[in-house]
């Protein structure tokens, strides 16, 4: 099963075609390619799968799905694997 994150867009580098995203307080770098032609500014939520944004979800959509995720994660496993505090620079 291929599990999307919802993540709130913080800044966009057009040049690059990425951004960096917030993921319940945990920041990445990610490539924004498949959704930055769409409309999508600094704000916006995110669908991620393997440091891809692959569509912009409304904030409703991107609440549920962070709860659901909590929910099977359990509290005592302390944050979303594979993610990291990066540079935002």
């Amino acid at each position: 099963m291929c599990v999307g994150l919802p993540a709130r867009v913080i800044d966009i580098d057009v040049d690059t075609r990425s951004g960096l995203v917030d993921v319940d307080g945990v920041r990445r770098r990610v490539d924004l390619s498949l959704v930055i032609d769409d409309g999508l500014v600094v704000g916006d939520w995110v669908l991620l799968h393997v440091g891809f944004a692959m569509s912009i979800v409304d904030e409703e959509e991107a609440a549920r799905t962070l709860e659901f995720i909590k929910f099977f994660e359990g509290e005592e496993d302390g944050g979303f694997e594979g993610f990291e505090v990066v540079d935002s620079r």
